[in-house]
């Protein structure tokens, strides 16, 4: 962490659920047993608390959890209410088969709250304060890592060399796999520099093939990035 402390207003603090990681990611339960697996930036995310009853030794990486699991759980419902408030006046930027409706939505996003949280408060290792692009991880620390809605996602705010340096730092910390979702930024367009920063990943070693998936709730957002050590 730096040395500033992260001001809780100035970041939203939701999550998403397993059964949405595993379509996102394309992964089935099956494959995470025995794997070390980073999820960077997690968030409010269940998939930490899920995949270690699945087998995996899952670790998740935020910027927030600099503060307690309590505080982050009364920010996060807050954010939950006022996120859906947002999406229901753009209702059309959205495909509902997933959740069908606003408050199935309130549902899966409670639940993923209310799981991170509870494991957080079980098993406070996993859950590690991290501010990118820099990890307290050692080199090649885990077998798989996976990046939700971080990357790409905000390129009219994280300019092309903070995505850089977060990929070099993402390449460095995994040992064989890395996913990134979605293509796409907050406008449904696919995100301006990604092929350049696809050459760049390949220049280490590595090969990038874009994915699609059976998971789009954003509009066009249905592709994932799959990064894999040469």
């Amino acid at each position: 962490m730096s040395g500033a402390k992260l001001d809780l207003e100035r970041i939203v603090f939701i999550g998403r659920t397993f059964d949405e990681y595993m379509r996102m990611f394309d992964l089935q339960p099956g494959e995470l047993r025995g794997r070390s697996i980073l999820d960077c930036p997690a968030g409010a995310c269940s998939f930490t608390a899920e995949a270690n009853r699945h087998g995996a030794m899952a670790v998740a990486a935020d910027i927030a959890y600099s503060y307690s699991a309590e505080a982050l759980q009364v920010k996060g419902l807050s954010d939950i209410e006022h996120t859906l408030i947002q999406l229901d006046k753009a209702r059309d930027n959205f495909k509902w088969d997933v959740f069908q409706s606003i408050e199935g939505l309130r549902q899966a996003r409670t639940e993923a709250l209310t799981v991170s949280t509870l494991d957080r408060l079980a098993h406070q290792e996993r859950y590690v304060a991290a501010e990118l692009p820099v990890l307290p991880f050692a080199d090649q620390a885990f077998d798989i890592t996976l990046s939700a809605h971080f990357l790409f996602m905000y390129g009219d705010r994280l300019d092309v060399d903070f995505h850089l340096e977060t990929l070099r730092e993402l390449l460095r910390v995994t040992k064989a796999e890395i996913r990134i979702f979605p293509l796409v930024d907050l406008s449904c367009r696919r995100y301006a520099h990604l092929d350049g920063l696809i050459r760049f990943i390949q220049t280490q070693g590595w090969s990038a093939e874009e994915v699609q998936v059976s998971y789009e709730f954003q509009k066009g957002a249905d592709s994932m990035l799959l990064l894999k050590r040469g």
